[in-house]
């Protein structure tokens, strides 16, 4: 797999037994992407109990961290990328070259 080659080769890896019965799975995807707009909205919730507009909410700091769920974000970032066949590496170096050159040659 050329995945291995990247710098999310290792995830990917994992991601193979752990995801081996479900990949084939027509819903997977839609099944991920839900799953990260969840974890986006658990993050929101654990930082701004902690940082934000919300410091009484005591459930929610008693709940996984802002840290642990940016965790949760990026593994079901990658789970998707790895069944739709997306070079993570490619993509990032990609965007970062568009904020690089953003910041030298703003849009007019």
């Amino acid at each position: 797999m050329r995945h291995q080659q990247s710098p999310f080769g290792k995830y990917f890896k994992k991601l193979e037994s752990i995801d081996h019965d479900l990949k084939g799975s027509e819903e997977f995807g839609s099944i991920l992407i839900l799953s990260l707009v969840e974890e986006i909205g658990e993050m929101a919730r654990a930082y701004l109990a902690k940082h934000g507009r919300k410091p009484t909410n005591l459930s929610a700091q008693q709940d996984e961290t802002y840290q642990q769920e940016l965790g949760d974000i990026l593994v079901a970032i990658i789970r998707f990328a790895r069944i739709k066949n997306i070079n993570l590496d490619q993509r990032i170096m990609y965007t970062l070259r568009k904020i690089e050159r953003r910041k030298t040659t703003p849009k007019r």
